[in-house]
């Protein structure tokens, strides 16, 4: 298995790359989770350049960065129907082997263990074939459920830092965890799965 492009499974629950074919479900999702995603979602500073204006000019640019190495833009999918997203970015290689990841889901299929799973799927490939040691993820302290999903997953917080991101329009603190691979020498999965989770709806899983 290469580092990308890749596919990842847990009985209902995919992921592969991001693609442009997404774009119809990815706004309808964006649509339904508008007031659900508005405060957590990464802004621009003003005269500080410009996000990408359209999925398509996004996609292609998380593409680009996913050759380079530098990323890895997933599509969720439950029984192969789009979800939501999850994205590895700033990958950085030589004497750090790190990254970052950040998610998001559309409503429709919150509380169903989706994201944690697919948190979980994505740090298993990027400790084991990605070969990467260390996984940090940021969150507002107010994203109460996405800090339920480290929780799930067992991440340490490991710091705290002030006015991090620029979120919603202005500077916001955001609480820092992290994970190494030494932490969960048997996989994330497993790891998720010995605690009792499930995927709700789930009865034949299989991990692939």
């Amino acid at each position: 298995m290469s580092d990308w492009p890749v596919m990842l499974a847990y009985g209902s629950v995919g992921l592969r790359p991001l693609e442009l074919a997404d774009a119809k479900a990815w706004r309808e999702a964006r649509i339904r989770g508008t007031a659900w995603l508005k405060p957590w979602e990464a802004t621009v500073p003003p005269d500080a350049g410009d996000r990408p204006a359209t999925f398509r000019s996004m996609v292609k640019r998380l593409s680009k960065l996913a050759r380079d190495g530098q990323a890895m833009p997933f599509a969720i999918t439950v029984d192969r129907e789009f979800a939501g997203q999850v994205t590895v970015s700033n990958i950085v290689r030589g004497s750090a082997q790190f990254a970052s990841i950040g998610y998001w889901v559309d409503p429709e299929f919150a509380g169903r263990g989706v994201v944690p799973m697919s948190v979980a799927l994505v740090i298993d490939h990027c400790f084991t074939t990605a070969r990467l040691h260390r996984i940090e993820i940021s969150i507002r302290p107010e994203n109460v459920n996405s800090l339920r999903v480290v929780q799930k997953l067992g991440i340490a917080e490991v710091g705290y830092a002030p006015r991090y991101l620029h979120i919603d329009g202005d500077w916001r603190d955001h609480r820092q965890f992290a994970v190494t691979a030494e932490e969960c020498p048997g996989g994330m999965v497993n790891r998720l799965l010995r605690s009792g989770f499930s995927v709700t709806g789930e009865s034949h899983p299989s991990h692939g």
